[in-house]
């Protein structure tokens, strides 16, 4: 096993470089481990790592202070034989070490780290063999990842980035735990959480838009901490649920609550045989997800059943009533993504459509631009809800058109910061746009036959293009050509397969 005899400390590595070398040590597991299984390993890895740097900063700092190091020093307990040092010590069976010590770690910390490394099979030596594994350790071991020299915000920028490049990497799979975050940048500022709001994602991915809401509130606040406790996330996978509550941790957040469940069919939120409320209730949760549990909703013990029972296979509008009856009375809004198919579709979502918009919750609805999402190339839509709408928006919703907003790329359109602050400025001037925005009341919702399609209600700008004679004649000229064209192909197509003689 190679031995690195120096550490790369914060006066010598960027946030450019600590990205660049997390991302190499994902490239030491390619081949034997597949991209999509890349997070299942590296992030338990650089959780570990920092919370072992961190608590040798502690001990030193501990006895230097007091003479003598306590457990009630230490943010992590780490018992003996379970620190990154005991582990990398190891040439023969590391991965059962690791495992070994992984799991002590869990047990030594039940309340706040159990389940957090997720379920990595490391003893597989046929896809982890031990050669393999202590270059990996010997990797991260060139980093120090203690505070005093990779603060919080360095790697949770880090471990973002990481976040993101494995979705890239593994595009129709990513969309299961990522949302783009200009996306979720222009959710949460329509949604403008303030210190002390409790903020819910009920299919909270990597904990993407907790994260970003914490970041909307420190702008104003200048602090996180109005928030330790108010953040909520459920999330279904093991491996993303644990993603999400290590990048809570890695950006400073050390009171939060994610927890591992089906929402739809057993939400953890509760409180007195009701579902929990909050301030603030974000997601973008799986697009018309299929047998996403229509059996318990037929007599749902929290009533999110209001509106209707959602087709079984077409979990929408399950996931819209959840995040409705999860709003608070007063200060309650919600941003949900959604596929355009909710806005129109007929029969039961049809009739839960309509029963959700005689409630006049519905404040916006924002079409966006196609394939900006991971794993899908479809355009999807964000709906925004509030309990209490503001006196000259109710019995109405603005429509807003912005699927020309994005910019082009090879696999993924993305959308720009300045596509987000034109949207948002749409949204929060609350008025017509020629051929993008348009206040709709009720009673026109009603007239047609309360669909949602965005173009009954935004008329495209047809550019006033006057063109010449010379210049028609000309386009119908080449135009005939192309057609004389194609009927001489299909002409020879046909003799070819003797099927014209």
């Amino acid at each position: 096993m190679q031995n690195w005899s120096t550490q790369l400390t914060l006066a010598e590595i960027d946030l450019s470089a600590l990205e660049s070398h997390l991302w190499e040590a994902a490239n030491i597991l390619r081949g034997p481990v597949d991209a999509s299984d890349f997070k299942t390993y590296i992030f338990p890895l650089l959780f570990f790592k920092r919370i072992s740097d961190v608590y040798d900063e502690e001990v030193q700092q501990a006895l230097a202070e007091a003479g003598g190091d306590f457990p009630e020093n230490h943010r992590f307990q780490i018992p003996e034989g379970c620190h990154w040092r005991a582990v990398r010590e190891k040439t023969l069976h590391v991965g059962q070490a690791l495992q070994q010590a992984l799991h002590g770690i869990e047990q030594a910390n039940q309340r706040t780290l159990y389940g957090i490394f997720g379920d990595a099979q490391w003893t597989n030596k046929e896809r982890l063999p031990d050669e393999l594994l202590c270059d990996l350790l010997d990797h991260f071991s060139r980093l120090s990842l203690a505070n005093s020299q990779v603060n919080s915000d360095i790697l949770g920028q880090a471990y973002e980035y990481l976040i993101k490049k494995f979705a890239d990497a593994t595009n129709k799979k990513a969309g299961e735990f990522y949302t783009p975050r200009s996306i979720v940048r222009l959710m949460i500022n329509i949604l403008d959480p303030r210190p002390g709001d409790t903020i819910y994602d009920p299919a909270c991915g990597t904990g993407g838009m907790l994260l970003e809401a914490v970041h909307h509130v420190a702008e104003q606040d200048g602090s996180t901490r109005s928030l330790w406790g108010k953040l909520f996330g459920q999330e279904k996978n093991l491996t993303t649920s644990s993603i999400a509550r290590i990048n809570l941790f890695l950006h400073g957040i050390e009171d939060f609550h994610i927890e591992r469940g089906d929402t739809l069919r057993a939400p953890v939120f509760t409180r007195n045989d009701q579902l929990a409320t909050f301030d603030c209730v974000i997601a973008n949760p799986p697009f018309s997800l299929d047998k996403w549990g229509d059996e318990l909703w037929m007599s749902d013990r929290y009533g999110r059943n209001f509106a209707g029972l959602p087709p079984k296979t077409s979990g929408d509008y399950a996931w819209v009533q959840h995040m409705i009856t999860s709003m608070a009375a007063k200060s309650g809004r919600m941003a949900v993504v959604v596929p355009h198919g909710v806005l129109f579709r007929m029969g039961a979502e049809g009739t839960i459509r309509r029963n959700i918009l005689e409630r006049d919750l519905l404040e916006a609805v924002i079409g966006l631009g196609p394939n900006l999402f991971y794993g899908t190339g479809l355009a999807a839509c964000i709906l925004v809800f509030r309990q209490q709408k503001q006196a000259d928006h109710k019995h109405k919703l603005l429509m807003i058109d912005a699927s020309r907003l994005f910019k082009k790329g090879r696999n993924q359109n993305t959308l720009e910061p300045t596509h987000v602050e034109q949207i948002f400025d749409w949204y929060r001037s609350w008025e017509d746009v020629p051929g993008v925005a348009k206040v709709v009341t009720l009673d026109e919702i009603e007239q047609n036959d309360w669909n949602l399609n965005i173009p009954r209600y935004v008329e495209a700008v047809v550019p006033d293009e006057t063109i010449s004679v010379e210049q028609a004649v000309a386009h119908l000229r080449s135009a005939l050509e192309e057609a004389y064209a194609a009927e001489d192909r299909l002409a020879e197509l046909l003799r070819q397969n003797g099927l014209m003689g």
